[in-house]
């Protein structure tokens, strides 16, 4: 992983078929720090992996072009952009804390969770979820270990934070 950092990278999985672009910011035992690159040459918040059932890390010469094209558009990744990642717990409470609302996935990327932490611990997190009109539709809880996915500072979910607020 050491080559790669402040790298486009494509992470693919052995059990999942979503494939993940992105700058490669931090890694550790568990999770991997991105800065989501989802389509083309756009830049849009981050994501953090669960490292787990990785089958490759990839950059060839078409990541390497994007890589560029982002570049000359001014991207910078610097320390600000670090974020703890040594447990879902730090992960959690860091981005609750610096930006409020974040999303999670489990294996299946079929359905995602928006929302605001309520509370963490060993055996459970619980979320106040957000649907997609901005409301908060009540808890929902998941068992941190079945956590594959966090995302967070993305349009989408700031476009949804941007309603709640102003709804409060």
């Amino acid at each position: 992983m050491e080559q790669y950092l402040r790298q486009l990278v494509e992470i693919e999985f052995l059990d999942k078929k979503e494939i993940f672009n992105g700058f490669l910011i931090d890694y550790s035992d568990e999770w991997i720090l991105l800065r989501n690159n989802p389509v083309d040459f756009i830049l849009d918040g981050f994501v953090i992996l669960r490292n787990k059932n990785i089958q490759a890390v990839n950059s060839d010469q078409d990541l390497a072009f994007t890589e560029k094209v982002i570049r000359l558009k001014g991207l910078k990744i610097n320390s600000d952009d670090i974020i703890p990642i040594k447990d879902l717990a730090s992960i959690i409470n860091y981005i609750s804390e610096k930006y409020g609302i974040f999303q999670i996935a489990k294996k299946s990327s079929k359905s995602a969770y928006l929302g605001k932490l309520i509370e963490l611990t060993d055996e459970e997190l619980t979320i106040n979820f957000i649907d997609i009109r901005g409301q908060f539709g009540g808890e929902l809880s998941f068992n941190p270990e079945k956590i594959r996915v966090i995302e967070f500072d993305t349009d989408y979910i700031n476009s949804l934070k941007l309603i709640v607020e102003d709804n409060n």
